[in-house]
C-alpha cells in the first residue's frame, strides 16, 4: 500500500518562521493593556473589517477546511446537501442585528450574559453562562482535536502529544495578546487559509487530469453526491439527515443563537467602535460564507474525484478509521515542498483561530460572570482584573486540552460532532434572551425553569428519539424554553415594569431606527434566493 509522505526541512522552517511571526504579533499587540476591557474587547476601538474577518475565520477554522470536503467526498451518505445549512444565515444576521446586537452595544457589556443579570437576576447568569462554559468549552476540545488529527499525520506523531503542542502554543499567543491579537491574526489566518484552499483545489484537478477530466469523473462517479436541494425529507423520523427544512428551520435557530449569543462571536461585536461596525461585520460575514462555503466543497469534489481514480489513497484514509484524514493525507503525497508547507500552516492557523478565541470568551465570561462578582469584589484594581483575565486563560487553555482527549469518538466526522453539542444547548441559550428582550411578563424563576426544560428536553430527544436529527434540537429546545418560561411566569409575581423597561426590545421608533439598514436587509434576503438557485444549477453544470 502507498505509504503517506513525509516534510522536508523547508516546510519545517515555514512552520517556525510562521508560529514565530504570531507569536511576536501577539506580544507587540498585547502591549498597553490596562484592564479587561483592553484584554477582552481591545478597549472597543477596532475596525469592523477585521472583526468581520475574524468572525469569519473563527467560524470556518480547520472543522470547514478538513471535515467538511471529508463528508462531501467519502463520509457514507454525505455530499454537498450541507449547504442548505448556509441558507438560514441571512435571516440570522438580519435577527441578530435587529434585536440583540443593539442592547449588548448600550449596556457596554463584556459577557453578554451580564444582560441576563440585569433583565432577570444573577442565577439566571448563572445558568445561562455555565451552559455556555460547558458546551463551548466542549465544543473547543473537539476543535482542539480536529487540529491534532492533521498534525500527528503530518509529523507522524501520536495524537496526545500534538494535542498538547497545538493547545500550548495558541495559549502562549492568547494569553499575552488578548482579543487584539485574537483579531489581527485571525486577518492573517483567514488570507492564508484561501490560499492553501485554491492550492488544493488546483493541485487536486490536475491530479485527476484537469478540469474536463475532473467534471467527467465528478458527473460519472460522484453524481450521488452533487444534489444540495431536498425539500422532500424533513428530518423527523424518515430517516435523512441535512435535507432542507431541519437545517433552514433549525439552523436560523443555531445559527442565531452562535452569532448573538454566543460569547465568542457576540465579544467580537462588542470589541467594534460603533453600533454600525458591529452590523458591518455581521452584514460581512452574511455575505462572505456562503462562497466560502463552496470552495470546501470544490475542494471535497476534487479530492472526491481523485480519490474514485486513486484507490490506494482511499485505502490509505480508511485505514486511518474518520474520513477527515482525507485532506491531510491528499496534501502529503500530492503537493510539493513548500507549497505543503504553507498549506499546513493554512490549516493550522485556521484551527488556531478557533480554538485562540474561543479561550478569551470562555476567560470573558468566567470572570465577568463569576470571578467578578464572587471574588473581586473587594479588590476593583485593573491590575487585578487583568491578572484574573490572563489566568483564567490560562486555565481554560489546560482544561481545553485535558477534554480534548475524549472527544474523539462523538460523531464519525467532527463536522458534525460540533453541530451535535451546540444543538444540545444553542436553542434553550437563545430562548433565554428572547424571553428578556420580548415578554415583560416573563420572571426569573420563569426563565429559569424555562432553560432547563429546554435542555432537558433535547437531553430526551438524544438519549430515546434518535431518528429525530440533532438540528431540530434548536429549535425544539428554544420553542420548549419559551413555553414553559412564559407558563411558570403567569403563576408568579409579576417583575417591576418600571425597572426592566430600558432592556425590553419592544419600545417607540425600534423599527424607525432600522430604516438605514432596510436595504441591506432585503439584499441578505435576495441573496438568500440567490443561494438556493445557485444551490440548483451545482448539479446541471456537472451534467
Amino acid at each position: 500500500m502507498e505509504q503517506i509522505g513525509s516534510l522536508s526541512s523547508l516546510d519545517y522552517l515555514i512552520f517556525v518562521l510562521y508560529f514565530s511571526l504570531l507569536i511576536g504579533m501577539s506580544w507587540k499587540l498585547g502591549k498597553g493593556q490596562h484592564d479587561q476591557a483592553d484584554y477582552y474587547v481591545s478597549g472597543r476601538k477596532m475596525p469592523w473589517w477585521a472583526i468581520g474577518i475574524s468572525t469569519a475565520a473563527t467560524q470556518t477554522s480547520a472543522i470547514g477546511f478538513m471535515s467538511i470536503p471529508a463528508f462531501v467526498a467519502m463520509k457514507p451518505g454525505g455530499g454537498m446537501k450541507l449547504l442548505q445549512g448556509e441558507f438560514a444565515l441571512p435571516l440570522a444576521m438580519i435577527f441578530v442585528m435587529v434585536f440583540l446586537i443593539p442592547f449588548f452595544r448600550k449596556l457596554e457589556l463584556i459577557s453578554v450574559y451580564e444582560y441576563l443579570d440585569m433583565r432577570f437576576n444573577s442565577s439566571v447568569k448563572y445558568l445561562i453562562s455555565g451552559v455556555f462554559l460547558f458546551s463551548r468549552g466542549l465544543a473547543t476540545a473537539v476543535a482542539l482535536y480536529m487540529t491534532a488529527i492533521v498534525v500527528s499525520t503530518v509529523f507522524k506523531m501520536p495524537l496526545w502529544i500534538t494535542i498538547m503542542l497545538i493547545g500550548g502554543i495558541t495559549l502562549v499567543y492568547d494569553t499575552i495578546g488578548g482579543m487584539k491579537a485574537v483579531i489581527y491574526s485571525d486577518v492573517l489566518q483567514l488570507g492564508i487559509l484561501l490560499m492553501g484552499a485554491f492550492l488544493i483545489i488546483g493541485y487536486s484537478i490536475d491530479a485527476v487530469g484537469g478540469f474536463g477530466a475532473f467534471k467527467e469523473v465528478v458527473s460519472l462517479r460522484m453524481a450521488d453526491r452533487l444534489q444540495v436541494l431536498d425539500f422532500k425529507h424533513h428530518g423527523l423520523g424518515d430517516g435523512v439527515d441535512f435535507s432542507f427544512w431541519p437545517q433552514m428551520i433549525g439552523g436560523f435557530f443555531l445559527l442565531s443563537a452562535y452569532y448573538g449569543c454566543d460569547q465568542t462571536q457576540a465579544q467580537r461585536g462588542l470589541s467594534a467602535a460603533t453600533l454600525a461596525g458591529t452590523k458591518k461585520a455581521l452584514i460581512f460575514n452574511g455575505f462572505f460564507r456562503f462562497p466560502l462555503s463552496l470552495l470546501y466543497v470544490l475542494i471535497g469534489l476534487a479530492i472526491g474525484a481523485y480519490a474514485v481514480e486513486h484507490v490506494q489513497f482511499t485505502n490509505i484514509v480508511n485505514s486511518m478509521g474518520k474520513v477527515d484524514y482525507m485532506v491531510p493525507v491528499f496534501i502529503m503525497n500530492n503537493i510539493p515542498s513548500g507549497f505543503k508547507a504553507l498549506i499546513f500552516v493554512a490549516v493550522l492557523a485556521a484551527a488556531m483561530s478557533s480554538l485562540d478565541s474561543a479561550l478569551n470568551s470562555l476567560s470573558a465570561a468566567s470572570v465577568e460572570d463569576f470571578v467578578k462578582p464572587l471574588i473581586l469584589k473587594s479588590d476593583n484594581s485593573d491590575k487585578s482584573f487583568l491578572f484574573w483575565s490572563k489566568g483564567t486563560t490560562v486555565f481554560w487553555g489546560i482544561i481545553i486540552t485535558l477534554l480534548a482527549y475524549y472527544v474523539g469518538n462523538i460523531s464519525s466526522t467532527v463536522i458534525e460532532a460540533v453541530g451535535i453539542v451546540g444543538s444540545a444547548f444553542y436553542g434553550p441559550i437563545l430562548a433565554a434572551f428572547l424571553l428578556g428582550v420580548a415578554f415583560k411578563r416573563v420572571t426569573a424563576k420563569g426563565a429559569f425553569i424555562g432553560i432547563v426544560s429546554g435542555v432537558f428536553f433535547n437531553l430526551i430527544l438524544h438519549l430515546w428519539f434518535e431518528q429525530i436529527f440533532w438540528l431540530w434540537w434548536n429549535f425544539f429546545g428554544c420553542m420548549v424554553s419559551i413555553f414553559v418560561g412564559l407558563l411558570v411566569s403567569l403563576f408568579d409575581k409579576p417583575p417591576d415594569y418600571k425597572k426592566i423597561s430600558k432592556y425590553i426590545i419592544w419600545s417607540p421608533g425600534l423599527f424607525e431606527k432600522e430604516k438605514p439598514w432596510f436595504p441591506i436587509y432585503w439584499a441578505l434576503i435576495g441573496y438568500l434566493l440567490l443561494m438556493v438557485f445557485i444551490s440548483w444549477l451545482i448539479p446541471l453544470f456537472f451534467k
